[in-house]
């Protein structure tokens, strides 16, 4: 603890000394955070890969790497334009005066990051806020411990302490650092983590941006082949072995096609992975045992229920937690089990029967907001009935997963799963405190509605203003 007050109360004294970066600086910080990425790509995926205990190298470079190289470049072209003050125009009552919002960086802001995308987690929140002016402290998952030993280096290398510093640590470390009087707190995790998070935020007043997940439902409407809905689906919840916050979490399908989907999908994932995904170098491993035993105990609830687990390729062994899990669907499964309370975090898709569209809202309605919510079909009618009938941090139509990389929108959760965003304009100001500043000359016309009361020019202004 002595050492996160240190490092804290040298990055609050390196910002009072500089409390408006200029364009230039804040360009500067954004450019060495994209050579430190692009000069030491393989050290970090091999890094990610040994704590893994596979984790294919495209992987890391498609999934994180891009999609954090794009946000930088986008940054970079937009900053000039954020950082400029916002003229607003004022009331005609209030005149002569001129009105506007400036942006002003708010000191230093913590970053917690989860184990399953170190770097594009970290990166999200550290770009926006270094365009903001910002210094920042990092505080990396003790299940990663390569990658955060590996980034605590580099972090070192290519910034001084005062600007970015990376904490590594097990649980104490992560409470003593969401109890740091941070100017924001930025956390990416469990929900129920993220409830202890804004618990220790509170004490200090610290607002806090939380990126929590939850159930990602999808909906597959009869307006779209099976074949078409499973190929699109098979990428987004295979990838890094559905270890993705806003991977597909499970299925709602018409009962009539729940069979064709099934088969649709298992062979989608033969063909992108191999007859056993297993020994495909492409397919990533869960990350540690206990997550492993986790999702096995899932799938041996649903088997004791009566439901059906179908397999990408040979059947496991449900007590080997050493071996790469491999995508499985589940059918049969009951609304009310465990796998269908929990965010799964894995690559288990139950698929459970659904009349139609409507009882599909009906059915998310009911549950806790995602993170993200996604629609499988082309009959215009569903646009509106989603986007109007329903809450999610982020909806996309005929796809999934990919939103979370388009620079041009921001990303966040609503209720269960989140509160705030980042990326674009919105992480930008997210991480910026947004300042009005109005400015009188030297004549005033206030001075004509000063007391006493009552007298004509009172009298005008009700009659305009108050009707």
């Amino acid at each position: 603890m002595a050492d996160l007050n240190a490092l804290f109360d040298t990055q609050r004294r390196a910002f009072a000394q500089q409390p408006y970066p200029s364009l230039a600086e804040r360009k500067h910080r954004l450019r060495q955070l994209k050579r430190l990425i692009l000069d030491n790509e393989t050290a970090i995926a091999e890094a990610l890969n040994a704590d893994f205990g596979g984790r294919a190298f495209y992987e890391t470079r498609y999934a994180e790497v891009l999609p954090a190289i794009t946000n930088i470049n986008h940054t970079l072209r937009s900053l000039r334009r954020w950082m400029k003050p916002q003229r607003r125009l004022l009331h005609w009552l209030y005149q002569p005066a001129t009105g506007g919002v400036w942006s002003q960086p708010l000191g230093v802001v913590g970053i917690m990051v989860p184990w399953n995308y170190g770097l594009l987690l970290s990166c999200g929140p550290l770009i926006s806020a270094l365009a903001a002016g910002n210094r920042c402290m990092i505080k990396l998952s003790e299940l990663t411990p390569r990658y955060g030993e590996l980034m605590a280096q580099l972090i070192a290398r290519y910034f001084s302490a005062d600007e970015v510093v990376v904490i590594n640590g097990e649980r104490d470390v992560a409470q003593a650092f969401s109890a740091l009087p941070f100017d924001h707190l930025v956390f990416t995790g469990s929900t129920a983590v993220g409830r202890h998070i804004m618990t220790a935020a509170a004490a200090n007043l610290t607002p806090v941006t939380l990126e929590l997940g939850g159930k990602s439902p999808v909906w597959v409407d009869p307006s779209i082949p099976v074949d078409e809905a499973a190929r699109r689906m098979v990428f987004t919840k295979c990838t890094n072995a559905g270890q993705t916050c806003v991977a597909p979490d499970y299925v709602l399908c018409p009962p009539d096609r729940i069979e064709a989907f099934t088969h649709a999908y298992l062979a989608e994932v033969k063909r992108q992975y191999g007859d056993d995904p297993r020994l495909s170098p492409d397919y990533s491993a869960i990350i540690n045992a206990r997550q492993h035993q986790r999702l096995t105990d899932y799938l041996k609830q649903v088997q004791q229920a009566g439901g059906q687990l179908h397999w990408a390729g040979p059947a496991p062994d449900l007590d080997d937690t050493d071996a790469k899990l491999p995508p499985v669907v589940l059918t049969g499964v009951d609304p009310e089990s465990g796998v269908m309370q929990d965010e799964i975090f894995g690559p288990l898709l139950p698929v459970l029967p659904c009349t139609d569209a409507a009882a599909a809202v009906e059915f998310i309605n009911q549950r806790p907001r995602p993170l993200a919510l996604y629609v499988f079909g082309y009959a215009r009618a569903l646009k509106p009935l989603f986007r109007e009938r329903t809450h999610s941090g982020s909806m996309m139509f005929n796809d999934a997963l990919i939103q979370v990389a388009q620079d041009n929108l921001p990303f966040g959760g609503v209720g269960a799963s989140g509160m705030g965003n980042y990326h674009d304009r919105a992480g930008f100001e997210r991480l910026s405190h947004m300042r009005s500043v109005m400015v009188k000359g030297r004549w005033s016309s206030m001075k004509l509605v000063y007391p006493p009361y009552g007298r004509w020019i009172h009298r005008l202004i009700q009659w305009i203003v108050l009707r």
